[in-house]
């Protein structure tokens, strides 16, 4: 087994550990990554619109 497979088998275990043990924990961190990537998108949205117009 490559050291590439392993670390991903790793991260997958660490979230589905995270996930079970932590669960109100683990829905917050999701919904804080999905809010940061909402607003990162509003952001180059309102900078491209900018450039063109």
């Amino acid at each position: 087994m490559n050291a590439k497979k392993l670390i991903l088998l790793a991260v997958v275990a660490l979230v589905l550990f995270f996930v079970i043990a932590q669960p109100g924990n683990a829905a917050g961190l999701v919904n804080n990554v999905i809010g940061f990537l909402r607003d990162a998108a509003e952001s180059v949205i309102t900078f491209v619109s900018n450039v063109f117009s």
